[in-house]
């Protein structure tokens, strides 16, 4: 049985370090005595907490806020970010969350203006310019930044974890030439905020960031507003790729056969065997229920994200 407490020894605040120890090219162990020595500086006591196996860093969060830890210093990719946000959202007490990316993608660590270089990373970190942010529970639990089923969206799972290490971001366009011309013609009902959207898609996607895949799909996402994006693609017999092409690749506010909407919750209707991906990571497929949980994600940022994404909460840094 974990002990609540809110505050170390002589009364120094408290840093859980949760990493993922084999995520990206295995970096961020190497730099754990700079980390270390970063967050001492800062006033924390340090506790360090590798991730062992899937959904440990679920489990270690859930502990953390338990036990009133003032912070998280989370290291990984998308995926780790997501197993700890699963872990937080319904404690009563969850601790600022500081975040040092170190997977092949990285999403939402790019939307929040956090770079992967270890030390600009902790620069962020020092500003401590916090936001509280938005995310999303849906019926496979909850997501930071995207919900999606169709063309594409199993390629950060479905590339093997060598060739990401070796490649990088490189791996993921290598496994998406495999789906270049097999193009999934999905029949769905999407009730939302604006009515029922219904049809045949070859893509669909609820966003909450900019970033998904590497590309930039909401050109001024608003991430506190209780809502998230939805992007719909029609299913259009040779054309589908073009359509990905200028949609990914311009990202113009208006395009046929490109539908985008905002809402605060779906609901999903669809019987396609593909599965879901959530947060990069693979899950069931079907129907799918979304809720918006505003606010829910206390996190550092960088100060120029927070002014550009973050429209409804005072601005400054913050001292806890």
């Amino acid at each position: 049985m974990v002990t609540p407490y809110n505050k170390g020894l002589d009364g120094m605040k408290t840093c859980w370090i949760i990493y993922n120890p084999v995520s990206g090219r295995k970096k961020f162990a190497a730099y754990l005595p700079v980390v270390e020595k970063t967050m001492h500086e800062l006033g924390y006591e340090i506790s360090v907490k590798p991730t062992e196996r899937p959904r440990h860093a679920t489990e270690l969060v859930k502990e953390a806020c338990y036990s009133r830890i003032d912070m998280l210093l989370i290291s990984g990719g998308d995926g780790t970010v997501n197993e700890c946000v699963n872990g937080l959202a319904e404690a009563q007490h969850r601790p600022l969350i500081a975040y040092i990316p170190s997977g092949t993608a990285c999403d939402i660590a790019k939307t929040l203006g956090i770079p992967k270089n270890i030390p600009k990373a902790l620069e962020i970190i020092k500003q401590n310019h916090a936001v509280d942010m938005d995310i999303v529970k849906g019926s496979h639990g909850y997501f930071t930044y995207v919900n999606a089923i169709g063309n594409y969206v199993d390629i950060s799972y479905v590339t093997r974890s060598k060739w990401k290490r070796k490649f990088g971001y490189l791996a993921y366009l290598f496994t998406g030439v495999k789906q270049f011309f097999t193009i999934p013609m999905i029949k769905t009902e999407i009730e939302h905020d604006g009515g029922v959207s219904k049809g045949y898609y070859s893509l669909i996607m609820f966003v909450n960031s900019r970033r998904v895949a590497g590309f930039n799909i909401i050109r001024r996402p608003v991430l506190d507003d209780g809502k998230i994006d939805i992007v719909l693609y029609r299913y259009v017999p040779l054309l589908n790729n073009l359509l990905y092409a200028i949609s990914f690749f311009f990202s113009p506010p208006k395009l046929p056969g490109v539908t985008r909407l905002k809402t605060s919750q779906a609901k999903v209707v669809t019987e396609h065997h593909r599965k879901w991906n959530i947060d990069g990571e693979a899950a069931d497929s079907g129907n799918q229920t979304l809720q918006v949980i505003p606010k829910r994600l206390r996190i550092i940022v960088h100060p120029k994200r927070a002014k550009k994404y973050f429209h409804h909460q005072e601005r400054g840094s913050t001292d806890v």
